[in-house]
Order: structure tokens, then C-alpha cells, then sequence
């Protein structure tokens, strides 16, 4: 059970007994005027026959209770006439039980006594004297001498005739074996009453004596009743013969329940203790016998004593520890002197010991040198926790009638326990409310009911109620009460009403419940005898320790037979729970509104009619039906219960195991409490031993302790109070199973990854509602996410993101939008649990719904269309307007474009409209673009595909259908390029509004759903646009005029600012410098496009994933465009060291080699298999106080510039850019070629932790909000306390493009302390990155980054060592064009060949694969990974032919594993490179 304050184990200590304030029972008429009955003591058989007579001082049972003869011998051919004669008495240990033997068939147990003679020496045998009979014996089973005055004995003895119709009477023990074993005669039984030996007595009403803590508890005020319930048959002062034995405490439990249903469990034991008699007047003297009748002379072999009971209350049904501690209290009372007062050790059990938790489930706490319990945590289970126990429930009624008492309490009857124990009434009670889980007792329940409170027999309802068996001499219980003897295993019933039977149960299920339950039976009775317990105490001190664990079990497989039964009996009913899909009415929430009561009778077959009509007419069925369709207190068990009903829907339910056995309570963390210390003098000695008690004391509130809260677990006030974002135990087994499954199914493993973050996204998302100032909005946006999720068929492990999300709509007033997350469940083939359902018709009950009248909003939604038709209309007049702000020559617009037919041919890399950010498409030849001429400060910019409207005819070209046109040539002097505007293509569509005006990103983002709209997706999420510009127009497109509409934009707003000053730069850049760079680059061009416009033409169109990111819910907040202070940049990269074969591992990678294991770390490293931990890399950055519009993942002018300019100093060729020999000495100049403007090696921060999968990172999570509540997502302590916690969400949300509030708390954390001071509204933005933040500078540099310094593209410094690696231009140049051609295996082959040229070993700590496809990335863009794979797997599938598989692994050159690829492409936001 989980509590949301630390849970204290005792919370009163009680003291009962005689008050001066007690007043008599028997004075008020409350009991029959009856005297004690002795106990028999003695059994005699006498023959009558042959002249024997009664002996003296014996009784002679001469009649049966129906008035016939009662002669035990009446079937014998020689009829001796014998009779069963008894003696009353205390001289003796009583009679306890009474049998049958018949000898040759039954043995004699040990302490059985049998009767061989009579009284007169002759043989005793009931049968006849023939020598091939076998005689048959009366037999009886004695007290112990060590047994005292007031302990269970028979008191009454009958002979009974069932062929006359004679029955036992009620509370009479019958044995079932015939004594008549004649040829005729009717058949004679034997049976016989036990109870209590009484004394002469005087009862009194219990009072309260003594308490601690003396005042009530904020939580649980104590009853006025507790003392009735420590004594229920009252306080009796009794006179005892002075000889008579000390008798043993007697343990007794009771259950208090509050209005609202809440248990408090008390544990008592009632002792006798000495009592003066100046306390009594004459006349109680004379009732007493301590003085004659008639002479009143004193009579002094008597003594007085009066019972007394010290009891504790609980939350917790720990019965069995609190009976140690109430037994070693009593004895220290009894005992002693003591250095320490008994009020020492009550308040060090009360306040010391701790309640049993996950952290320390065995708690060994030291009573004293001699005594000491041991406090196990409760079993983990769903199921409710009692005081029940099933192995006394089968002991004490046995199969058939527990099965009939399960009946009776379905059906809901009067029931009433009795039996002489009273801790067997309270277990018994507490079984029978816990056999019917789901269904919970709502009637009136009191498992052991004082006789001050008969009077509840008479309720006109159901009860269970539980008596002592004295009760039926002192009152005849109402006729419609089922009366139920655990003592003698019968069932009384008024015999005008038809008995209970087990057979009225269903045939199939209750027979399966009465074979079970009779194995069980029989298993219990070998391990475990009754009388056993009573007689030895050997027993209690060998071998209960050895069978206490069997016990256990069959405790557990008992309470699984009952549970089976019930699943079975209610399997399919949630099927016919009817949700609220309109606005309440005053009937919604009756129970016919709720379940389809007919169509749930109909499902059942037709001989359980009559009992399932019943059933579901229970208060019992109501309440649940409730239950299951609102939020209550249960959701953990009823979905336990769910998930058991789903397992038993098979064709032998009985096989199927329900409940697990828990065994995290053996653990090896025990806490060991020690025993209060006892004071010493102050020269050291011991303190003498004054503490000596006659009776047991009142206790004096000065010598308890005062508690020690130290020892407690702080209570967690900011829990959270609601299980929806937490998952049930059946929910995270459930999870774990999927996960186990899935890890070896490539294609499905992504998904299942992919459900837990979303469902990380669902947990904060009750955070990010708060954060938001429109909290509808918000929500809408989780039910697009929802969509979403069952559009990409994602693996969802459990329904948080239903629940939390049904939640909040409740919480927010938004009842329609329930409905229809409600429907989207069933669309995605999901049935909402009974927690899921509870929120959803709170949701939709409480809320309030929107008017009925709609008129209203219909003609403001008419309105509103006609609106947006005319400003359609208009459109076209505003793109000529617009048109005007370019100025464009007529001559170039005609001019025919060079090799278009290459650029409209399909090709195998499936190119889209998007180019990457150092892409050499933006490349261009000396006088091959214009100039674009400015219209102010600020340009006006067309949206994309309006050059190309504007253009020429005004015709797609042929072969685009349903496209965007291509951007018309536009030419610009090469003394105008601005070379930054040919990196800036890799920018995702959902950062797309984030480096442009609010203005511009409400047109852009409706073009963004055109485009998609447009675009088709394969079977792999990868978007395909038909046609499309292939790699090998790629490269061709090196030496073509051909600019995308972006690129144009870009290039001119660059222009612009040049033009009018506005920009801001660090240095003057000269146009040599930049005519230079350009002159190298395209000479670079024109080499690749020699190489491959010769093939160009014949490669195949495959797969594009150019627009594949747009597929990703394009909410990301994470840089805000309207912001003018500067903003912080964080970069992120997952990319992560194998230590054990010096490889980089990334992401897709590290995502395939994760364990389905929740609390594993390690990921496996694909090159080495080896286990690692991979890491997660963050770098905040400071991008100045430039304007986001011209930031984001664009690099500014000025940075261009100072990145070109060679260092101060320094005369830096091409050539040492492209080896990137830097020497050690010039890292403080090459750091200036930083992108960011705080240098990556000094001084930017930089977080590493632990990259965790998504399941552990659940897992993290939801201990994280059990510990410290829901409120720690929105404070600076995620990210200062649980950094990892909070870098991985930010990884997560950020991957996935979801919205979220978590990093915008780093604008108050530590880390940005040096960039957010003084500024206010500083903005954040994440930049997730492919390869790793920090490379190693003793390594070779990676293709792709020789090839952008090649380039002259911005890059980050790290200060590279100098290295003689053989990656030249025209290496990397002959690649390319492998490649462009097809040829990837050639491309390998050249590669390999290369290093195998090399004296030294390679230091590469990138795969080969990995080479290339970074490689392809930065001189051809992000669209061609897809292509690039299955290329890529082509050729190493030819080279495995020829080199071999094992040796190819060993140099690296693998590709990724179809899981890894998957995972790629599962989370679709491709990294930045």
C-alpha cells in the first residue's frame, strides 16, 4: 500500500477494566438469570442389563433430545442395555472433546482416553462380543493439568437420532461416527456443547482505565468504545478455589470502522489479576460464594479476581507482532522489579520502531535481552489489505460450507459468527469480506460484537457480526439470521427458510471453487492439527517455524481459489459499462444509466439466471458498478481485477496463476531497534530495580519518552494525490512483457521506444497545461499528439496519455474534447481500464457542457467562411503586389536553364526542395546569379514557389504534378555572393518559423501543410515527391544557375543588411578574400560535375526524404523570433565513446542496443558487442544579442567572415585548412572559427550525463514524482538536483518536436548565470546534433568536416592536431563520385585501399559507414539517407562475397543493424550534422 505520509505502526495504547463508572450487566436485565455450569469431568457406561447402577455423583443420559430412549446398545442381539453416564466437577481438568473408536479401523491419538470398562469392571465395547467384530469405544480428550479454572471444556452431552428427525442442537459438536454398529436399530450419534467453565461471577460494563497518548491524534480520534470491544462479554469479578492454576492470557482482535469506511484494527488480551474484597458489599460477597448463606460466616479458600485487558490500535493488521508486544508487556508487569517503569517500553515500540518500507522491509526489534519480534513490510499486491486469514476460514468450516457461506454473502444475508475463540472471529470475519474482492461490504460489519450491542441482530439489513458463543445462553438470536458455529463447523438456519447450499452457486465455476478449496483441505490437514496448538506448547516452539512458510502458501492459493471464482463469475462485465457521452442528467449516475444490466443477464446462461439476479440486485454489485465508472480509492485493485479477468477467459481457468508471490519481504535489509537504555548512576553504576507492579498499573504520562521523529521517514507533502500520471503494477508488468517482446522484433522496437517518450511527454504535460496561457489550446494540442501517435501506429505501453489527458480535460472544463480522446481510444483498438474510465466520466460529469442552442455560433461560423473565401479570392492580387518588390530582368526569366531535363529527371537520392546547410548546391559559377535588388531596410519576401509563379509562362514544368515548381535561374555577380547564404538549407520546417517574422511564419506554415499535404509516404515515413532531383543531379547541380526560392530570400536579406548597415560584425571582410574562396570552390564543382554528368542520366529514382521532418508535430517552442535581447543556444548530441574498441557509437545506434530492462543502463556497442553507458553531451552557448530572425541554425555574416579571415599573425593556405594541421600553439586563433560565440574549449558550459533509454527513464520519472510530487517539473531543482533526468526529457521532447517549458529553465539555472544576466526574457533554443560535441584532436578529422573546410563552410574548432592523414581534396572528390555513380562498393574499396596504403594506424574512431554518410550529408544535404542505406547495405552485401564478413567487421565497415535503422527512422526529426 502506498501512503502519502509515512504510516505509524501503533497509534493508541489502551488500558480497560472495572471504573468506578462501570455499571452492572445483570442489573439492567441484559442477561438470563443462569447459574454456572461446572464441566463434566468424568465418563462412565454403565449396563443396566446386567445390574449396574448410576454411579454417584454421575448423571445418567437416559432419553435423546426427541424423548426417546437414549441406550447405547439398542442394535445388539444381547441387548445389555447400556447408558452413557457424566460427572460434574472443578476437582479435575475438564473434558475438552469427546469420539468414537473403532477399534482395528482407528488408531487412538495421543492424550485420548478410552473407555474399555464400566464402573463395575465389565467390558465397555457398544458392540457385539463376537470374535470377528471389531469392538467399538467411547473415548474422551482431558484438559492439561496446567489448564486453568475458566478455559473451554464440555458442558453438555446428547445422544441424537437422525432417522427420528432429531438434528444437534445449535452450538452442539456432533460425531460423525454411529455408535449402533448393530444389525438393526436406528443409528445413535453422539454430540456435546463446549464452552467456558465459568465461576460464580459478577460482569460489568468495560471502561476505560488508562491511555497514551493522552490526547487525540489529528488523524484518528479515539473511540469511546475501544474498551467494550477489549472486553465484549464485559468485566467479570469471579471467586476461585485458592488452588486453582494461573491461567494464561487470552488474545483477542477486533475491527472498528469509520463512517467513511476506514478499519482500524485493535489487538487485546484479556488476564485475570487479583482483586480485594473490601471492593465488594455483602450481597456481591454472598453471589460470589466468599460467604455462606445462611449464617454469612466467611468462607476463606476462595479468592477474588477480576479481568482486565491492555490493547493497541492500528491502521495495520499486524495481529500476530502485536500480540508479542501486548504478551512481553503483560509479563513485565507480572514480573520484576525493574530499573525501567513499563511506560519506557510502550513509548519505544510506539515511537522508535518505523513502519516497514521498500528501503527496510524487516524491522528486528529487541524487546528485552530475552524477547524480540520481527516486523515484515506487507506484501506488495493489489488486493486489499486485511486481517483475513483463509487458512482459519477453511480450517473451521471446511469446503462445502465455506462455499455456501460465499453464497450467503453474495446474496447478501444476515450473518452471525459465534465460537469460543475470539481471534478466530475476527479472522474468519475479515475472510469472508475479502473472498468477494472486487465486491466490498457495505453493510454493517463488527467481527466481534460486544453484548452491549446485540441489539444489532435486529437491524432490518444485511450484517456480519461476529459473538462470543456465551451469547446463546444468554439470548435467542432473530429467526432470520444465518448462525454460523466455527467451532463445531455448522450452519443454523430457520428451518421455514431453504438452507444455504453451494450448489445455488454456477455449476461450472463453483465446482471448480469446491475442488480446489477440498485439495486444499486435505493439504492443510497434514501439515497442520487443531488440537495441537491447544495442547503442546512443543508445538508453538519446533514446529511452527517450519511449516509457517506452507501456511503462508496455502494462505495465498487459498485467497487465488476464491479470486478465480469471482473473475469467472464477473468475466466480461466491463463490456457493459455504458460511458457518459452527453450532458448529465438526474439519472446518470444510477446504475441502470452506468451497466447494461439485461444485456449483461443475457450473456450468462440460463440455469444462473436466478442467481445472477440476485447478485446484481446486491448493494455490493451497485457500489462497484460505481466503482468501476468513477475515481475512487480502488483503481489499483479493480484493474488488478481486470487483468485477472483477462487471464482466466481460457478453457481451463483453475491452470492459471492470479497472484504473484511477492518475495521482496526476504531481503537482507533488516533494521535492528534496540531496546530502551537503561540510566545509570552518575558514578557509573546501575540504577537499582524500583519498578515492581501488583496489578497492572495506570499509566502516569511523566514517564513516557517523548517520540523520536529522527527515526521516521519525512512525510511527502508534495506527492502527487492522483494516480493518473503513476501506472499501476499491472500496467508496468504489462509494459515490461511488451518490451521484452519487442526488443527482438527490429521494426517494433522503435515503436515501443517511441511510446515511452511520448508517454514522458504525457507526464509533464499536466506542467506544461500550467505554463500556458491558453490551457484549451494546450490540450487540443495533446489530442493532435494523440492523432498523431495512432497515425505512426506507435507502441503504447500502458494509457497515461489517454488518462492524463481525460484528466486534465476534467480539470479544465472540456467534456466534448473527453469524448473524444474516449473515441480515439476505441479507434485505436484500446479499451479504456477502470482508472482511464473513472477520469473519463468524471471528466464529462462534472464539467460543464456547452449550451445546447447552436444557432448562434452557426451563422458566426457561416460568417466567418465567407471571410476566408473572399480573402482566397484575393490572394492572387496580393502576390502581384508583392511580385513588384523583386526586380528581375525579362531577359533572364526567359533564358533557358542549362541541363533542365537533368534537374526534372528522377534519380536514385530522390532530392526534394529543401537543400542542406553546406549544401554545394548553393554553389554557383562567377556571374551566374544576379544581383536582387533592395526595397529598404527590411525586404519584402515572397513565399516559396512564387518566382516561379511569377516566372516566364507561369507553367510547371513537365512532370510535376501537384508540386512545387522549381525556382527560376537567377543570376547575381559573384562580387555580391554573400557565401553564408549557400549553408543555411538544413533548418527543419518546424525551426522554420523561428528565423523569420511573425508576419512571414503564419504564410509559411500554411504553405508547410500545402506541401505535405502534397507529398506521399511510403512504407517507410519517408515522404516521396514525384519527380525529384536525384544525387547525381546533385552534384551536376554544382555547375547550374539553379537557386531554390529560400536560398534567393536568404541571399538578398544578407545583401540588404550589407547594403544598409544594419548587420552587426565583428571585422571587415575584404571581396578578394571572398573571390578567392569561390574561385577554389568552383574549381572543386567543376571537377565533380566532369565526373558525373555522364551518368547522371542513368540513375534510377528511390526514396526522398526531403520533407520526411514535416511529418513531426511542428509545435516546438524552443527560440522565440520575437524576441530582440539575445537568447542562449543549447547544443545536444547523444553521439557517445565505446571505451572497448575506441569506437563512436550514436544514436540510432545506442537506441538498438538498449535491453528491455527498465533499470539498465547499458547500451551494446554494435562494432565490439561490449557494454557501455552511453553519455549525453550538452553545450550552452550564447549566440549575442544578434536578432533570433537572423540566427537559429543560420551563421551570421559576421562570423562568416571572421571564420574565413586567416588568423592575426598567420598566413593559413587552403591546404592547411583542408589537412586541418593546426598547430597546438594556434588554438586561442582558431577558435575564433567557433559558431558559437562563447568558444567550445573556453569557457562555454557543458553538461555531460548519462543518455538513458526511454524505459528507464520512465521509470526515473515516475519515482521522481512519488518522491517529490508533480511541482519539481516547473522548478530550477530539475534541473540542479536531476540533471540527468532533465537533460534527457529536453533530448527527448526536443527529438521528437514536441512542446514543452523545460528549457526555459535554464534561463535560472547556474549555467546561464553568464548570459542571462542583466536581460530579461532571454530565449532558448536546442540544437540536437548528430555527431559528437567534442571529438578527440588526436584523431583524424572526419571526412565530412575536411570536405566544409575544403568548402570554406563554417565549422567548429578543435583546435585538430597535425596529422599526415591521405584525405585530400580529390580523395574525398573520388568518393563523392563513386557514389554519385552507384558505386558505393568502389567507394569502400578506395577507402580501405587508401588506409592500407598508410604506415601507421589509422586513427579513425568513426565507422566506414559512418564516414560516408556524414560525407554525402555535407556536400549533397540531409535528403538522401534513406537512399544512401540501402545503397550503402547493397554494396557491403557484395563485399561480404569477396572479402569476407569477419574481416569487413573488423575494419568497421558494417552498416547499421536493420534495428538501428529503424529507430532512424521511427524518430523522424533527423539531426543536424
Amino acid at each position: 500500500m502506498t501512503e502519502e505520509r509515512c504510516p505509524q505502526l501503533v497509534d493508541y495504547f489502551v488500558v480497560a477494566g472495572l471504573t468506578g463508572a462501570s455499571a452492572p450487566l445483570d442489573e439492567e436485565g441484559q442477561q438470563r438469570g443462569v447459574r454456572a455450569v461446572l464441566p463434566v469431568t468424568d465418563l462412565a457406561v454403565i449396563a443396566r442389563g446386567l445390574g449396574e447402577d448410576v454411579p454417584e455423583g454421575f448423571t445418567c443420559i437416559e432419553k435423546t433430545p426427541g424423548g426417546h430412549p437414549a441406550e447405547l446398545s439398542a442394535g445388539l442381539l444381547n441387548n445389555t442395555h447400556m447408558f452413557l453416564c457424566y460427572r460434574r466437577g472443578h476437582d479435575k481438568p475438564a473434558i475438552v472433546e469427546l469420539g468414537v473408536l473403532y477399534e482395528g479401523k482407528d488408531s487412538v491419538r495421543p492424550g485420548w482416553q478410552v473407555i474399555e470398562t464400566t464402573p463395575y469392571s465389565r467390558s465397555a465395547s457398544l458392540s457385539s462380543s463376537g470374535p470377528t467384530t471389531h469392538r467399538t469405544f467411547l473415548m474422551f480428550r482431558r484438559a492439561p493439568d496446567s489448564q486453568a479454572l475458566n478455559t473451554l471444556g464440555v458442558t453438555e452431552i446428547s445422544l441424537l437420532m437422525p432417522s427420528k428427525g432429531e438434528t444437534a442442537p445449535h452450538t452442539y459438536c456432533r460425531v460423525d461416527k454411529n455408535i449402533n454398529t448393530g444389525m438393526w436399530g436406528p443409528a445413535l450419534y453422539l454430540c456435546y456443547k463446549r464452552s467456558a467453565a465459568k465461576a460464580n461471577a459478577l460482569v460489568y460494563e468495560a471502561g476505560l482505565i488508562s491511555r497514551y497518548p493522552e490526547q487525540d491524534l489529528e488523524s484518528f480520534a479515539l473511540p469511546d468504545s475501544v474498551p467494550v470491544f477489549c472486553l465484549p462479554m464485559g468485566v467479570t469479578v469471579e471467586s476461585w478455589p485458592l488452588n486453582t492454576k494461573y491461567q494464561l492470557p487470552v488474545f483477542s482482535t477486533f475491527v472498528l470502522t469509520s463512517a467513511c469506511g476506514d478499519k482500524v484494527y485493535g489487538a487485546a488480551i484479556q488476564f485475570y489479576e487479583a482483586y480485594p474484597r473490601e471492593c465488594v458489599s455483602e450481597r456481591q460477597c454472598v453471589r460470589l460464594g466468599l460467604l455462606s448463606v445462611v449464617d454469612r460466616r466467611p468462607i476463606t479458600n476462595r479468592s477474588l479476581q477480576v479481568k482486565k485487558s491492555i490493547c493497541v490500535l492500528s491502521h495495520w493488521p499486524f495481529f500476530s507482532v502485536f500480540q508479542k508486544f501486548l504478551t512481553f508487556i503483560y509479563r513485565y508487569s507480572i514480573s520484576g522489579p525493574h530499573v525501567l517503569p513499563l511506560e519506557k517500553h510502550i513509548s519505544s515500540f510506539m515511537h522508535n520502531v518505523p513502519f516497514p518500507s521498500a528501503q527496510r522491509p524487516r524491522i528486528l526489534v529487541q524487546l528485552s535481552p530475552y524477547d524480540n519480534l520481527l516486523l515484515c513490510q506487507p506484501v506488495s499486491s493489489p488486493l486489499p489489505l486485511s486481517g483475513a486469514s483463509f487458512v482459519k476460514l477453511l480450517q473451521n468450516l471446511g469446503p462445502e460450507n465455506t462455499c455456501s457461506l460465499l453464497l450467503a454473502v453474495l446474496t447478501e444475508h444476515k450473518l452471525l459468527l459465534h465460537s469460543l475463540r475470539p481471534d478466530v472471529l475476527t479472522s474468519v470475519s475479515e475472510a469472508l469480506l475479502s473472498m468477494t474482492f472486487p465486491l466490498r461490504w457495505h453493510c454493517p460489519y463488527i467481527p466481534l460484537c460486544p453484548l452491549r450491542m446485540a441489539d444489532v441482530l435486529c437491524a432490518p439489513m444485511p450484517f456480519i457480526v461476529g459473538v462470543h458463543s456465551s451469547y446463546f445462553d444468554l439470548y435467542d438470536p432473530p429467526s432470520d439470521v444465518v448462525c454460523v458455529d466455527l467451532d463445531t463447523n455448522t450452519i443454523f438456519q430457520s428451518e421455514d427458510k431453504k438452507p444455504l447450499s453451494w450448489r445455488s452457486l454456477p455449476r461450472k465455476h463453483g465446482k471448480i471453487l469446491l475442488n480446489s478449496l477440498t485439495n486444499l483441505h486435505k493439504t492443510l490437514e497434514k501439515i497442520y492439527t487443531p488440537g495441537q496448538e491447544e495442547a503442546t506448547l512443543e508445538f508453538l516452539l519446533t514446529d511452527y517455524d517450519l511449516i509457517y512458510g506452507r501456511q503462508k502458501q496455502l494462505e495465498l492459493e487459498i485467497q487465488e481459489a476464491f479470486l478465480r471464482f469471482m473473475s469467472c463469475l464477473l468475466r466480461g462485465y466491463r463490456s457493459y459499462l455504458l460511458p457518459i457521452t452527453q450532458a448529465p442528467s438526474d439519472r446518470t449516475t444510477d446504475c441502470s444509466s452506468l451497466f447494461n444490466l439485461q444485456g449483461f443477464l443475457k450473456s450468462r446462461d440460463r440455469t444462473q439466471q436466478k442467481f445472477y439476479t440476485q447478485l446484481t440486485k446486491t448493494q455490493m454489485f451497485t457500489q462497484f458498478i460505481e466503482e468501476c465508472s468513477f475515481v475512487s480509492d480502488r483503481h489499483a485493485s479493480l484493474e488488478f481485477f481486470d487483468e485477472c479477468v483477462q487471464k482466466v477467459d481460457v478453457e481451463k481457468p483453475e491452470d492459471v496463476r492470479l497472484i504473484e508471490h511477492d518475495e521482496c519481504v526476504s531481503g537482507e535489509h533488516t533494521v535492528f531497534i534496540m531496546p530502551p537504555e537503561e540510566p545509570q548512576q552518575p558514578d557509573g553504576s546501575e540504577c537499582p530495580a524500583q519498578y515492581s507492579y501488583d496489578t497492572f498499573p495506570v499509566l502516569q504520562p511523566d514517564l513516557f519518552e517523548r517520540p523520536q521523529d529522527q527515526l521516521r521517514t519525512p512525510a511527502r507533502g508534495s506527492a502527487p494525490n492522483s494516480p493518473a500520471p503513476r501506472r499501476t503494477k499491472q500496467e508496468i508488468k504489462l509494459a515490461q512483457k511488451k518490451a521484452q517482446k519487442y526488443s527482438s522484433v527490429p521494426e517494433m522496437w522503435s515503436k515501443c521506444l517511441l511510446g515511452h517518450c511520448y508517454g514522458l511527454w504525457f507526464i509533464c504535460l499536466p506542467t506544461f497545461v500550467r505554463a500556458e496561457s491558453g490551457k484549451v489550446r494546450a490540450l487540443h494540442t495533446a489530442y493532435e499528439v494523440l492523432k498523431h501517435m495512432e497515425t505512426r501506429k506507435v507502441v503504447l505501453p500502458d494509457e497515461v496519455c489517454y488518462r492524463i489527458l481525460m484528466q486534465l480535460c476534467g480539470q479544465y472544463g472540456q467534456p466534448v474534447l473527453a469524448v473524444r480522446v474516449l473515441l480515439e481510444m476505441k479507434r485505436a483498438g484500446i479499451t479504456p481500464n477502470t482508472i482511464t474510465y473513472g477520469y473519463y466520466n468524471k471528466a464529462v460529469l462534472e464539467s460543464k457542457w456547452p449550451s445546447t442552442n447552436q444557432g448562434g455560433r452557426l451563422r458566426w461560423a457561416k460568417l466567418r467562411n465567407v471571410l476566408l473565401a473572399v480573402a482566397q479570392f484575393r490572394q492572387p492580387i496580393k502576390q502581384q503586389q508583392r511580385s513588384a518588390s523583386f526586380s528581375i530582368p525579362s531577359d533572364v526569366l526567359n533564358k533557358p536553364r542549362p541541363h533542365s531535363a537533368l534537374i526534372r529527371q528522377s534519380s536514385w537520392s530522390g532530392l526534394s526542395e529543401s537543400s542542406s546547410h553546406e549544401s554545394l548546391t548553393s554553389l554557383a559559377k562567377s556571374n551566374s546569379l544576379s544581383s536582387v535588388q533592395p526595397t529598404g531596410s527590411k525586404l519584402t519576401l515572397k513565399k516559396a514557389g512564387d518566382v516561379s509563379a511569377d516566372a516566364g509562362s507561369r507553367k510547371p514544368p513537365a512532370g510535376r504534378r501537384d508540386t512545387l515548381s522549381p525556382p527560376a535561374p537567377v543570376l547575381v555577380r559573384r562580387s555580391d555572393v554573400c557565401l553564408s547564404t549557400f549553408y543555411r538549407d538544413c533548418a527543419e520546417p518546424a525551426d522554420a518559423d523561428c528565423r523569420t517574422q511573425p508576419a512571414e511564419r503564419d504564410s509559411r506554415s500554411v504553405e508547410v501543410k500545402e506541401t505535405l499535404n502534397r507529398k506521399s509516404v511510403d512504407e517507410n515515413y519517408n515522404t516521396v515527391s514525384s519527380p525529384s532531383r536525384g544525387l547525381a543531379g546533385k552534384l551536376q547541380q554544382l555547375l547550374t544557375p539553379t537557386r531554390n526560392r529560400a536560398s534567393v530570400r536568404r541571399a538578398a536579406s544578407v545583401d540588404d543588411r550589407r547594403a544598409n548597415g544594419n548587420a552587426r560584425r565583428a571585422h571587415e571582410q575584404k571581396p578578394s578574400r571572398k573571390s578567392q574562396m569561390a574561385e577554389s570552390l568552383l574549381k572543386a564543382k567543376e571537377r565533380l560535375y566532369n565526373a558525373t554528368s555522364e551518368s547522371s542520366l542513368s540513375v534510377g529514382s528511390d526514396i526522398d526524404m526531403a520533407d520526411m521532418q514535416t511529418l513531426a508535430i511542428p509545435l516546438r517552442k524552443s527560440w522565440d523570433s520575437a524576441q530582440e535581447a539575445g537568447g542562449i543556444e543549447v547544443l545536444m548530441s547523444s553521439c557517445s565513446l565505446c571505451r572497448s574498441c575506441n569506437s563512436l557509437v550514436y544514436d540510432e545506434e545506442i537506441m538498438a542496443g538498449w535491453s528491455s530492462d527498465d533499470s539498465n543502463l547499458n547500451s551494446t556497442c554494435p562494432f565490439c558487442s561490449a557494454p557501455f553507458v552511453p553519455l549525453l553531451n550538452a553545450e550552452i552557448c550564447d549566440p549575442g544579442p544578434v536578432c533570433s530572425t537572423e540566427r537559429g541554425t543560420l551563421h551570421a555574416e559576421d562570423e562568416l567572415e571572421n571564420a574565413m579571415r586567416p588568423p592575426a599573425g598567420r598566413d593559413d593556405t587552403l591546404q592547411h585548412l583542408c589537412n586541418g594541421s593546426r598547430e597546438a600553439d594556434s588554438s586561442s586563433e582558431t577558435s575564433s572559427q567557433s559558431e558559437s560565440s562563447v568558444p567550445s574549449g573556453g569557457g562555454a558550459p557543458q553538461v555531460t550525463v548519462e543518455y538513458l533509454s526511454p524505459l528507464v527513464l520512465r521509470k526515473e520519472m515516475e519515482s521522481l514524482l512519488e518522491n517529490e510530487g508533480e511541482g519539481v517539473l516547473s522548478q530550477v531543482l530539475l534541473l540542479d538536483s536531476h540533471s540527468i533526468i532533465f537533460w534527457n526529457l529536453v533530448w527527448y521532447f526536443t527529438r521528437l518536436g514536441l512542446p514543452t517549458n523545460l528549457p526555459q529553465l535554464l534561463r535560472a539555472s547556474p549555467l546561464t548565470a553568464a548570459f542571462t544576466q542583466g536581460l530579461e526574457g532571454v530565449s532558448v533554443r536546442v540544437r540536437l546534433l548528430w555527431d559528437t560535441l567534442s571529438p578527440d584532436t588526436e584523431q583524424w578529422p572526419p571526412l565530412y568536416m575536411l570536405w566544409r573546410i575544403h568548402s570554406g563552410a563554417l565549422v567548429r574548432s578543435y583546435s585538430w592536431k597535425h596529422h599526415n592523414h591521405p584525405f585530400s581534396l580529390s580523395f574525398l572528390e573520388e568518393l563523392l563520385r563513386w557514389i554519385g555513380m552507384n558505386e558505393v562498393h568502389k567507394a569502400i574499396t578506395h577507402f580501405l585501399e587508401t588506409l592500407a596504403k598508410q604506415n601507421t594506424q589509422p586513427r579513425i574512431q568513426r565507422s566506414l559507414y559512418r564516414e560516408m554518410l556524414f560525407l554525402t550529408l555535407a556536400a549533397m544535404g540531409k535528403d538522401h539517407v534513406a537512399s544512401f542505406d540501402k545503397r550503402y547495405k547493397a554494396a557491403y552485401v557484395r563485399l561480404c562475397s569477396s572479402v569476407g564478413r569477419e574481416e569487413l567487421k573488423k575494419k568497421r565497415v558494417q552498416p547499421p543493424s536493420a534495428k538501428a535503422i529503424d529507430c532512424r527512422r521511427c524518430f523522424l526529426l533527423p539531426l543536424h550534422c
